[in-house]
């Protein structure tokens, strides 16, 4: 499809292509705007972004806007896309762009351009009778939009300050096809069910309570779940030359300045006094691994130094934006920082993208890679940026993967690579991450010493795998839809006496699982074992084990397997020894390296 560029001109992009995924929900954003004036001339526009899943627009009504409103606002989209109406773009100057909103009464378009320099040139995306300035890029023409839907509204403060006026967001998706609307519901109606918010509660995994808003709980189950998953990590980084560190939750005001975390990120950092001077909550571990790093000299045939952490992060999320354990204020970061001379930058890069690979495939995570260029809000000179870039790009290269470019989105201290991967039902979520850094090893000045016996600044590595450990493991109760592998159960067996006679033989079976280091529990609830199975079944664990007058007298378990069919399948009686080979075959298959 032609993409219109604010300069006048196109280009073809594919809607599968993220520029031009982006151009088609723009439009689209449009067009719903186009439709809520057409049906309500008195609301106020304010801002219509592409976001990563369709589209949204945020209003001021003259009255109160609810769901009951969509359907008419929706149609007359599609009104709007049968018009077939072509967009077309044009330049103002601040000035007339200013008086063009002043005459059609936006006051937040006004306020919008007002923030501009007073010399720019402001582009005005127009279809049929609306208009309005805009970035772009657009589709050429409406008629492109073969399926739309608006799904929801939301409340939103204008330009997110709870300060400013409340306004209503319409959220919507559209699609070239119908078809890809139809999946696309479809997806979402399954993702209801598997809803981490939903399941991580059920399962008894975390909670999450308003005396700490985006400050999740984890509970027992959870504990073991978090565990494994670090224990995972712990393994797999020993084995690829990590060393790992600890750096202390809060530092001083002056590092954060040094870094320039205080200047480019300050306003998502919590800070406090200590003994008269400011201090800040880390919102990321590296100038604490920066500070490691310089405590002792280094010759050049240390590096590369590769040092992980798992730090515990706090970051000022707006409350708007919280969502479960995908979007919280407090998190632990799978962090490490890797010290390198600019010959090793590529293996290093490549070993990385090596690891992340590992640890997707591994829970059954396909993936795609974007590579993030510089922002506007950025630190280092050009010719840093080229080559740091031009180092991702050819480590991508020389492994044949490939890549989309996200331009303007990298790190504000260096360009990165982005993993994406896709969970079971075809969403896409943005874990691991590969940031190329010149920067703060110039800025906190460190060095090594090289063969020649001078002093040498180090390149940096920033990464991480799962990103989040808290958001991660809400990917994998959805990924899953609760029903973890066996070696990530926290719970592998649920032990199911008929009845309470048989409890000290179902503690004596609880005991020969442990021992052999399964994780088990038994159900000693007063109740019929038809309610317990049905139970065990919700709770989503991967063996029910029962034990009755048959099991005990022959020194036997009756096993019941949650994943070896379309419910699960008795497999009738079996050795303790047996079950527990065929648990241990089952996880070690599943961990090993």
């Amino acid at each position: 499809m032609k993409i219109l560029l604010s300069n006048g001109t196109c280009t073809e992009k594919t809607f599968e292509e993220a520029e031009g995924k982006r151009a088609f929900w723009h439009t689209s954003a449009h067009v719903l705007a186009q439709a809520v004036k057409r049906l309500y001339p008195e609301t106020k526009c304010a801002i219509g972004p592409a976001i990563e899943n369709g589209f949204y627009y945020d209003f001021d009504f003259a009255f109160s806007f609810t769901e009951e409103h969509l359907r008419a606002v929706e149609a007359e989209m599609k009104k709007i896309v049968g018009e077939s109406l072509s967009l077309q773009v044009c330049e103002r100057s601040r000035a007339d762009a200013l008086a063009y909103m002043q005459e059609h009464g936006e006051p937040y378009k006004l306020e919008l351009i007002q923030t501009l320099p007073a010399d720019e040139k402001i582009s005005f995306y127009r279809q049929g009778e609306y208009a309005e300035f805009c970035a772009g890029p657009h589709i050429t023409n409406t008629c492109q939009i073969k399926a739309v839907r608006l799904l929801s509204i939301a409340g939103a403060y204008w330009r997110g300050d709870e300060h400013n006026k409340m306004l209503t967001r319409i959220y919507g998706i559209s699609f070239p096809r119908a078809a890809q609307l139809e999946e696309y519901l479809n997806m979402l109606e399954e993702a209801k069910l598997r809803d981490h918010r939903r399941l991580g509660k059920e399962l008894g995994i975390f909670a999450l309570f308003d005396e700490g808003a985006g400050l999740p709980f984890f509970l027992p189950k959870g504990i073991i779940l978090k565990n494994l998953l670090i224990d995972y990590w712990r393994m797999l980084h020993q084995k690829n030359g990590y060393q790992e560190i600890s750096t202390p939750i809060m530092l001083n005001r002056q590092l954060w300045e040094t870094s320039g975390h205080w200047e480019h990120y300050r306003e998502s950092m919590y800070t406090t006094m200590v003994d008269d001077a400011e201090y800040a909550i880390k919102p990321m571990s590296c100038p604490g691994g920066m500070l490691v790093y310089k405590q002792t000299s280094h010759s050049y045939r240390e590096l590369p130094l590769r040092l992980a952490e798992l730090g515990l992060i706090h970051r000022n999320e707006k409350s708007g934006t919280l969502h479960g354990l995908m979007r919280v204020r407090e998190f632990t970061q799978d962090d490490a920082h890797i010290f390198m001379t600019p010959e090793q930058i590529i293996d290093e890069i490549q070993r990385v993208a090596k690891l992340i690979d590992t640890v997707y495939r591994k829970f059954g995570f396909d993936y795609h890679v974007g590579l993030s260029t510089q922002p506007e809000n950025s630190i280092g000179s050009a010719e840093d940026w080229a080559m740091a870039t031009q180092a991702l790009r050819n480590a991508m290269d020389s492994m044949g993967i490939s890549y989309f470019v996200n331009e303007g989105d990298g790190a504000f201290y260096g360009p990165k690579l982005d993993f994406h991967l896709k969970d079971s039902i075809g969403r896409t979520w943005q874990c691991g991450t590969i940031q190329l850094d010149f920067q703060l090893p110039q800025r906190f000045e460190a060095e090594y010493i090289g063969a020649d016996g001078a002093r040498h600044r180090p390149i940096m590595i920033h990464r991480v795998i799962f990103g989040s450990i808290e958001r991660f493991i809400g990917i994998l109760i959805e990924h899953y839809a609760g029903k973890f592998p066996v070696w990530l159960s926290p719970v592998q067996v649920k032990l199911l006496p008929v009845s309470d006679r048989y409890l000290p033989y179902a503690d004596s079976v609880l005991k020969s699982l442990r021992d052999a280091g399964i994780r088990a529990e038994t159900d000693t609830r007063d109740e019929k074992l038809g309610y317990k199975i049905r139970e065990a079944q919700l709770d989503k664990v991967p063996y029910m084990v029962i034990v009755g007058e048959r099991e005990q007298a022959d020194n036997t378990v009756s096993v019941r397997q949650r994943d070896a069919g379309p419910e699960c399948q008795e497999h009738g009686e079996m050795q303790i020894t047996e079950l527990i080979a065929q648990i241990q075959a089952c996880s070690s298959q599943t961990t090993e390296l």
